[in-house]
């Protein structure tokens, strides 16, 4: 299987990326940005122990296990080329600031990055390192209490080449950057209560 994906999906350190999902219908969004670029997503019908994937990293040579929504489907496997970006620097900043005030939300880590103009203007992500070490802990891994005792961070990656980005920069409010937030939210199953209630106001005087 390896050597079936290593011409599309080896990184710039010469790592072969297997790509996993373990709920193929909750990360169909990733799933489906994943494969839009030709990438294999295997699709386990259960959570992997994070203590399976370890060894089989250590066995199979120059091999790294990413679960699909780790990071944007631009980002899940490094390369060399690099997407340049429509925006200024000036504006780079002024965006995150932007988004960090309309999520208002210390967990949720904003950066601005250059992906393509197809991707989706926000992603939210939880990096592969900090999610086994957290489920390592959750399933009574040796040693990993104080991962579990972390709280939840996240990854807010702002698209800064996304036609709907530009539209936070010109309208100047928050109003579409808390939006476009939700609709990340909504996408990983995260947005419920009253943030579910609020979006729905929000998606209704906005049509």
């Amino acid at each position: 299987y390896t050597e079936h994906i290593q011409a599309n999906q080896q990184d710039k350190d010469g790592n072969t990326v297997v790509l996993y999902t373990n709920d193929a219908e909750a990360q169909h969004g990733f799933v489906a940005a994943a494969q839009e670029r030709g990438y294999d997503v295997l699709n386990f019908d259960q959570v992997l122990d994070p203590h399976f994937i370890g060894q089989l990293e250590q066995k199979l040579e120059k091999t790294t296990f990413k679960r699909v929504d780790s990071a944007t489907a631009s980002q899940l496997i490094e390369k060399d080329e690099t997407q340049a970006s429509v925006l200024s620097d000036d504006d780079q900043k002024k965006l995150e600031e932007v988004f960090t005030g309309a999520i208002a939300n210390p967990a949720m880590h904003v950066k601005v990055a250059a992906l393509s103009p197809q991707d989706a203007p926000v992603v939210i992500t939880q990096n592969e390192f900090m999610r086994r070490m957290k489920d390592m802990q959750r399933t009574g891994g040796g040693g990993m209490q104080m991962f579990g005792g972390f709280p939840d961070s996240f990854d807010v990656t702002v698209n800064a080449n996304s036609p709907l980005i530009t539209k936070v920069l010109a309208d100047g409010g928050d109003t579409i950057a808390k939006q476009a937030f939700d609709l990340a939210l909504l996408a990983q199953g995260m947005l419920k209560g009253e943030a579910l209630t609020a979006f729905v106001k929000r998606s209704t005087e906005l049509l």
